[in-house]
């Protein structure tokens, strides 16, 4: 919402010497407009592919080097194999976690809405629960 938006690209101001520069360009203006929009928009789509690929680098790592023991012990013997058990626990949680959010989008898609996201922005007041 426009008010959520307000306040969450407000707190860039704290920075010290900075702050007003930095959140007037996060604006794209000298207010939240329809750019500030468009790039909160961009930003919320692509962070989780950044955060995909972060996870795909950090396995590929710990597969090529396998994990540490900070105590130093040889654990060998305690080992249980990546594929098989863990491909298959994170999976079975993949598909109820899909099957869970599928069903609220299909069926119930305003469940999680909060209801003042219908009503129409005043730029003149601010809503009484933002203080």
């Amino acid at each position: 919402s426009y008010w959520a938006a307000q306040v969450i690209t407000s707190m860039v101001t704290a920075i010290p010497v900075v702050g007003k520069d930095v959140a007037v360009w996060v604006w794209g203006g000298y207010a939240v407009g329809n750019v500030t929009l468009k790039r909160l928009f961009s930003v919320h789509f692509v962070m989780p592919f950044i955060i995909l690929g972060i996870f795909f680098l950090h396995l590929s790592f710990l597969h090529e080097t396998g994990s540490g023991n900070p105590l130093g012990i040889d654990t060998d013997c305690c080992l249980v194999r990546f594929h098989s058990f863990y491909t298959a626990s994170d999976l079975v949680g993949l598909c109820l976690g899909a099957g869970l959010v599928t069903f609220v989008v299909c069926f119930c898609p305003y469940f999680l809405v909060d209801g003042q996201s219908f009503v129409e922005c005043d730029y003149m007041s601010t809503p009484t629960s933002i203080h």
